[in-house]
């Protein structure tokens, strides 16, 4: 009903033809995902032909963003969702209104979170002192798996890691650039904007990528530092146990639904879209300028976003969700709900 008198109040004002395309971003100016998003709409916009507008809908934890497009705007043929790492996260322990089983997803890049440290850091002996916030569960699992080894010993994680909470990105930056934060992390693209620079910072390690049924490959701007490299290395095993498939699953949802775009299931122009989004990758000008800022990472578009999408959503397990649960109420303090229908 929404989409049939969206269209007849644009046959009315005659506006279809001439509305921008939009993108909806879940969180404020100057965030990870808005970089992003402003990257890719450049390029984007040149291949599809008409102008895109982004819109951001800053909220608590980045869902009110999400929430709102998906009661109030994916009927609108010109607009675009763009999810990012957080809403994963949310997506499988919290009340949230938006389900991704109900969009069609048109293309999203394969991409990673990079983990720095202070150089005068040492992880054998130092405490981490680390910034939480959204879409963060993944770190604090690495960095208590990290830190407190093959034990995983809950309360070795209140004794080896100081998780803070209540900085925004910036606050964040600046308190890892002045050591007051010892560790910090960041998508690829601002990544090379805030910590590459920083000749105090160096690379800790990374997620590495999503590859098929849940696996995770070696990030291509990063290589040898995907976090169960790093873990062995330290500890002499790899990881393994109810943290380390906790760790799987979200990092899976986080990292492969981290820049994903999103459309109801019967926009019109979803093909339209598609087709300008494999002109941008065809064009070497456009994939230069995206890589520049946001890294040399595979993207997945049309049918194979949509077989990447079903591929995560067919990860989740009874036991590794509880336990995930379990993990980010008691130890992250993340107020976190079983969500069983989720399970495949």
């Amino acid at each position: 009903m929404n989409r049939i008198m969206t269209t007849l109040v644009l046959a009315l004002f005659g506006t279809a033809a001439t509305a921008d395309y939009t993108m909806v971003v879940p969180q404020r100016v100057g965030g990870g995902t808005s970089q992003w998003t402003t990257i890719v709409a450049g390029e984007l916009e040149k291949h599809l032909g008409e102008k895109i507008i982004i819109d951001h809908h800053p909220g608590a934890r980045d869902i009110p963003g999400f929430n709102k497009w998906h009661n109030e705007m994916q009927d609108d043929d010109k607009t675009i969702m763009v999810s990012h790492g957080g809403n994963g996260v949310s997506f499988l322990i919290e009340k949230v209104e938006y389900n991704y089983n109900d969009y069609r997803p048109i293309g999203a890049m394969n991409l990673d979170i990079i983990i720095a440290k202070r150089k005068e850091t040492f992880v054998q002996t130092d405490k981490i002192i680390f910034s939480a916030g959204s879409g963060q569960t993944p770190e604090g699992l690495a960095i208590f798996m990290m830190q407190c080894g093959p034990l995983m010993d809950p309360d070795c994680f209140k004794d080896e890691v100081s998780w803070v909470k209540g900085m925004r990105g910036g606050e964040r930056r600046l308190a890892f650039k002045r050591g007051e934060l010892n560790a910090t992390r960041e998508n690829p693209a601002s990544y090379k904007k805030h910590v590459e620079p920083d000749p105090n910072s160096e690379l800790w390690f990374t997620h590495g990528i999503s590859g098929p049924n849940g696996t995770r490959l070696d990030d291509p701007e990063y290589p040898g530092y995907r976090f169960e490299d790093v873990y062995e290395a330290r500890w002499g095993v790899p990881p393994s146990g109810p943290t380390y498939d906790a760790y799987v699953l979200v990092r899976a949802f986080r990292d492969g639904l981290q820049k994903a775009l999103w459309v109801s299931k019967d926009n019109p122009n979803a093909d339209k879209i598609i087709a300008a989004m494999n002109s941008m990758l065809a064009d070497p000008a456009s994939v230069k300028a995206i890589q520049k800022k946001a890294g040399k990472y595979p993207w997945v578009v049309g049918e194979e976003a949509e077989a990447h999408v079903a591929n995560i959503l067919g990860l989740v397990q009874e036991k590794p969700l509880k336990d995930l649960v379990e993990i980010s109420d008691s130890m992250l303090g993340l107020a976190s709900v079983y969500k069983p229908e989720l399970i495949k």
